[in-house]
């Protein structure tokens, strides 16, 4: 291969990137990017960007990353790519080696890493002024600037991590905060209801309110939003708005490629398509899982992380010499809280708590077990023995190489 574009200038691109580099791929490396930014860390944006302690300098050529950057200028005069920032690819012809571009370019390549991630569903009245998603750095500074501006009611619709980090962030700034819920309970098919219901229970103990099991009907408002009306028919006022109920993989510009897409971009278990020549890899990735008939979409950091050296060996040997294997692992923190799990939980898993007490309000290590053989663990303020856990996970269920 002579030329590799990435398009995607993410954390799972960036990492393909390296990947590509580490094997010895000499040639030209393209990176592609919707938004103008080189790539950066998204989980503090809901978090302590949010709070203040995460301030990106704002008089830099784009913005400014701060420490939310995930490259220096060392790391990227080693990566030596070609960076086209700030341009959406629209389009994938894998026959004739082509990826197209809004701005009407298009870029001959012989190899392709879809990374193109996840976009935040919506719901009707998003555009209304006040009603904010968060996905990216600019999503962020919108919403920080309107909680520094006066807001004293926020409600977020959707309990899932996002969800919840929102909701911590604006109680730990003295704002009044709602959470809405469609489920009877968040996080129930991750963690289960037991877990689940102590996780949630962070909301009441730092005083946001948790309201689950009814939807959004509308929101209100002309000029910009002053209520959410729920299915059941209260109203909640609200100065701000933020809607977390999950993303969808961005797959548009792909719809006349030729590739299988299904929630996703359909791979083997090595991120690699059924087109030659073309992998994926994060949260648009849809892999199959080794030694199963199942498929599996990550939206997770290490998952991002950790596709990208397998995907950039598979590309490079144009066929699948590696499996990726890893045990999914993801984090939140939460009104002062560190949540972990590590693992695959299935319904009808039995969990056995091995420290602490979920129903106090105190941290505690839950281990998953199913006939007796540990499958998951979940730990609240507890990492070392989480991390002991995880890595005996791991051990249990390491990759394939070929």
């Amino acid at each position: 291969m002579r030329t590799v574009t990435v398009v995607g200038a993410s954390l799972a691109g960036l990492h393909a990137a390296r990947g590509l580099r580490d094997q010895g791929f000499d040639g030209r490396l393209v990176i592609v990017g919707e938004e103008r930014h080189r790539p950066y860390d998204r989980p503090p944006l809901s978090k302590t960007f949010l709070t203040g302690e995460g301030l990106a300098a704002e008089g830099e050529p784009d913005g400014g990353l701060g420490p939310l950057a995930l490259t220096d200028a060392d790391d990227e005069a080693e990566l030596d790519a070609e960076w086209l920032l700030g341009v959406r690819a629209d389009r994938l012809d894998p026959s004739a080696g082509a990826v197209g571009l809004a701005d009407g370019r298009t870029l001959r390549t012989d190899g392709v890493v879809i990374a193109t991630g996840a976009a935040p569903r919506t719901l009707r009245a998003t555009a209304l002024p006040g009603v904010h998603t968060l996905r990216t750095l600019d999503d962020a500074r919108r919403l920080r600037a309107e909680l520094r501006a006066g807001a004293a009611r926020v409600v977020v619709v959707g309990a899932g991590f996002i969800g919840a980090e929102v909701a911590s962030s604006c109680a730990s700034l003295g704002l009044d905060v709602t959470v809405v819920e469609a489920a009877p309970l968040p996080l129930v098919p991750q963690l289960g209801e037991r877990m689940a219901q102590a996780c949630a229970s962070l909301h009441a103990a730092h005083g946001v309110t948790l309201l689950c099991g009814t939807g959004v009907a509308t929101l209100r408002g002309t000029d910009r939003v002053t209520g959410v009306e729920l299915a059941d028919g209260r109203v909640l006022p609200a100065d701000v708005v933020v809607v977390g109920v999950g993303v969808r993989p961005v797959t548009g510009w792909l719809e006349d490629s030729g590739l299988a897409l299904d929630d996703g971009v359909l791979c083997d278990e090595g991120c690699a398509t059924a087109l030659p020549g073309v992998v994926a890899v994060g949260d648009v990735a849809r892999l199959a899982r080794p030694g199963t008939a199942a498929t599996v979409r990550a939206e997770h950091w290490t998952s991002a992380a950790e596709q990208g050296a397998v995907a950039a060996r598979n590309l490079l040997a144009g066929t699948t010499l590696e499996s990726f294997g890893a045990l999914p692992y993801f984090w939140s923190d939460q009104y002062g809280a560190r949540i972990q799990f590590a693992g695959r939980r299935e319904p009808g898993d039995t969990v056995r708590i091995a420290e602490g007490d979920p129903e106090s309000g105190g941290g505690f290590l839950a281990v998953y077990e199913r006939e007796g053989t540990p499958t998951a663990v979940l730990a609240v303020n507890r990492p070392k023995p989480f991390t002991r856990l995880r890595r005996e996970l791991a051990r249990a269920h390491r990759p394939v190489a070929r």
